[in-house]
């Protein structure tokens, strides 16, 4: 069997789940790029890429993909990682400027504004840098590790937090996620091999990061194990299928499919 490419994201909270592939015994298996979501989306839709860290919303605009079970990133409560930077508050906004980087955080920001906030927003595309959006907009949707490092003056919510307080779920931000006959389901083992070598690692990875990111490293251990939760658990798949079927109901895609799994 042939080294499969595996598009991932270059954010904190994606180290974990390939610390394996980096320092452990996984290193070597597979061939790893570097990119932000997006970049992972358009990798494994054009096929430079078997397998991603893929947006989950993308499960639902790729054709001939399926899930690795058992692995996510997502969040059961606040994710300090997927903020909306407002001005006002949020029964106020008007216009709202999307990091372009992000596909799935995009989408719960429509969703949250148009189904919870009962908001018709206006929504573009921008660079990640706070300043400059909100220089444009009422609100501005920051992901990754530029929110992670967030200190501003704008008002912070919390996008995890608010799925969270309107839908009782967690949100699931990305899935492991490739094309279907690459035999996946031999794999698993390796990514979940991997994602427990991580798991196991939290203090060497926030060591390392740390100083990267400008932070103490409790609080990236903190993030790693409090805020990011890994699973892909009945709750998690709930939260993830209530995603879809309002992504739907507000036209972000024409028709929500069943979850298909390696």
């Amino acid at each position: 069997m042939r080294t499969l490419r595996l598009s991932v994201v270059q954010y904190l909270n994606t180290v974990p789940l390939i610390w394996g592939m980096l320092h452990g015994e996984q290193r070597g298996k597979f061939e790893l790029q570097l990119t932000v979501p997006s970049g992972c989306a358009e990798a494994v839709a054009q096929r430079h890429a078997d397998v991603g860290i893929v947006p989950s919303i993308e499960y639902q605009r790729l054709a001939g993909v399926e899930i690795l079970p058992g692995m996510s990133i997502a969040s059961k409560h606040e994710v300090r990682s997927v903020l909306l930077l407002s001005q006002m508050p949020l029964e106020q906004v008007q216009t709202v400027a999307l990091d372009e980087s992000s596909r799935t955080s995009a989408a719960l920001a429509r969703i949250l504004m148009q189904k919870f906030y009962h908001r018709r927003v206006s929504f573009s595309s921008a660079a990640p840098e706070a300043g400059e959006m909100l220089k444009h907009a009422d609100a501005a949707l920051l992901i990754g590790d530029p929110a992670l490092t967030y200190r501003g003056p704008a008002e912070v919510y919390d996008l995890a937090s608010e799925w969270r307080k309107f839908t009782g779920l967690p949100f699931v931000f990305a899935v492991w996620m490739g094309h279907c006959g690459l035999g996946l389901s031999c794999q698993r083992a390796a990514f979940g091999a991997s994602l427990d070598f991580g798991l196991a690692h939290v203090d060497d990875i926030a060591a390392e990061y740390a100083p990267k990111l400008g932070m103490a490293a409790e609080a990236v251990r903190v993030y790693l194990t409090r805020n990011i939760d890994y699973s892909l658990d009945e709750e998690n798949r709930q939260g993830l299928e209530l995603f879809y079927k309002l992504a739907q109901e507000v036209g972000i895609i024409p028709a929500a499919r069943e979850l298909v799994f390696a």
